[in-house]
């Protein structure tokens, strides 16, 4: 680790071969928590480039457990995290909408580290149990539309990692990770990321994983469409800077869609939420990244027709009959 931290120091990137080494041997704890913790570090103070994100991705897609979905098309909403908006959970809620909405989600999650909620504890705190076991995970994305993919049950090379990621306590390279890893490796992906730079890096990493993809960033900082700034959308055909009017949707104040302070107030509004009781901003918010998700099955279908099955799924009821019967099976 001592000759990686120096060419770090020196301000000379790692290649690809170089970065999916140094995550394997961190997978098999070859070196300390300090030297893991610094090297760690040098990603808050430089970007990582295209080829060092790649080799942790192909580390990572290395040694995770695999999850083969057998030619079934689904989608992964998934946010790097690490925005530090403390909003409530927008990508797990619009998973359940898109799933109310009969498309297939697989999606891939975690406990909050740089948030006080991540996807991993609201389901849990509702009753949900985490589990790797293929066939458990098959028969809820059957019947219920979805399935969730704990990563630490799916990565857990990646055990030693997580001591020193809490410890940080802010955004680390493996946020960035998150949406590039899922083992289900799903056909389309709806990628929030926190940074500009960041999300004009991920899509040559998703084409290079040959998926359908759409990548956001909220111009003020959110890694999702926000509806309160201008947002970039990013898939295979370009790059677009839109407005919550082009949605037909009004702006909103960052104050309308922040999260609980504690895990329980967390879940309280997720619920409230599938519930149909969730306020104008909630609403709106969780039906504009679903409806984005599913504008990946099908690049013909306008926003206009993707938000109606959004909304339908949402005030219908049938995102939280998903909830119900993914907890059903567990």
């Amino acid at each position: 680790m001592k000759a990686i931290l120096n060419q770090l120091f020196e301000h000379r990137e790692l290649s690809r071969d170089q970065a999916r080494d140094v995550l394997h041997r961190i997978a098999a704890s070859d070196f300390n928590n300090s030297q893991v913790a610094a090297f760690m570090t040098v990603y808050l103070m430089r970007s990582v480039s295209v080829e060092e994100l790649s080799g942790f991705r192909d580390a990572l897609l290395d040694l995770c457990l695999p999850f083969d979905l057998e030619g079934q098309e689904s989608v992964d909403l998934c946010g790097t995290g690490g925005d530090g908006k403390d909003t409530f959970n927008i990508s797990t809620l619009s998973s359940f909408v898109v799933a109310g909405a009969n498309y297939k989600v697989s999606k891939h999650g975690n406990y909050g580290v740089s948030s006080i909620c991540g996807s991993s504890n609201v389901l849990e705190s509702l009753g949900y149990k985490f589990t790797n076991d293929v066939d458990r995970l098959k028969k809820q994305l059957d019947e219920a539309n979805i399935c969730f993919l704990h990563a630490p049950l799916f990565h857990p090379a990646m055990k030693s990692v997580g001591p020193v990621r809490r410890e940080l306590g802010v955004k680390t390279f493996f946020n960035m990770l998150g949406p590039l890893v899922n083992p289900a490796k799903p056909v389309y992906q709806l990628s929030g990321v926190f940074d500009l730079k960041l999300a004009r890096i991920y899509p040559y990493l998703l084409r290079d994983c040959r998926k359908q993809f759409k990548v956001l960033h909220s111009l003020d900082g959110y890694d999702e469409i926000s509806l309160t700034s201008a947002f970039k959308v990013i898939d295979q055909s370009g790059e677009r800077l839109m407005e919550p009017e082009d949605l037909n949707l009004q702006r909103r104040a960052q104050e309308e869609i922040k999260g609980g302070k504690t895990i329980e107030e967390s879940a309280a509004i997720f619920q409230t939420v599938l519930d149909g009781r969730g306020s104008a901003a909630q609403n709106e918010v969780v039906m504009a990244n679903a409806a984005t998700a599913i504008s990946c099955f099908d690049d013909e279908m306008s926003f206009e027709d993707a938000i109606g099955k959004a909304r339908v799924s949402l005030e219908s009821g049938a995102a939280k009959k998903c909830l119900e019967k993914i907890l059903s099976l567990t």
